[in-house]
């Protein structure tokens, strides 16, 4: 029997945090979309203008009898660069900053534990700047986000 839980992460342009995301067993369903900010259904445009705070966000659901939540932050941390201040590869803003965004205690438990024992472990060079924080409303990207390596046939980005 599924047990559908939600997790919430930034990590750079939300096209191939998507991705990577929907390879993973167990996970049932992703959402691009924009998470942390003060403004109220922002568009894309208004993300890119560095005025509402959001974070180009990933929504994940998944099947926690199949993959963890643990599993889902090191994949997280895995994927982008989380020693960088607003930015991936070549993508610089607010809206690319690396984030967690939890909706349990457990979940931050966990996320800050992972991030702590990461940092100790001396896998980068710098100290990751992934912030911790609560998950707050998300917004769903425009439609032509959704899915868009599928859509335009690209396998990869630079993250």
């Amino acid at each position: 029997m599924e047990k559908i839980e939600k997790a919430t992460f930034a990590a750079g342009c939300f096209w191939g945090v998507q991705d990577a995301f929907d390879k993973l067993d167990g996970v049932i369903s992703t959402t691009v979309g924009y998470s942390g900010g003060k403004t109220k259904n922002p568009t894309y445009e208004d993300v890119c203008s560095h005025t509402t705070g959001h974070a180009e966000a990933t929504l994940v659901e998944y099947d926690s009898n199949k993959i963890s939540y643990e599993e889902l932050v090191n994949a997280f941390f895995n994927m982008h660069n989380p020693t960088t201040v607003n930015k991936q590869g070549p993508d610089i803003g607010d809206q690319y900053r690396s984030s967690i965004f939890f909706h349990t205690s457990e979940q931050e438990e966990t996320a800050k534990k992972i991030k702590d024992e990461l940092d100790k472990s001396g896998k980068w060079d710098n100290p990751i700047v992934t912030e911790i924080v609560p998950a707050t409303e998300f917004y769903k990207a425009e439609e032509y986000h959704q899915k868009y390596f599928q859509k335009t046939g690209q396998s990869s980005c630079h993250i």
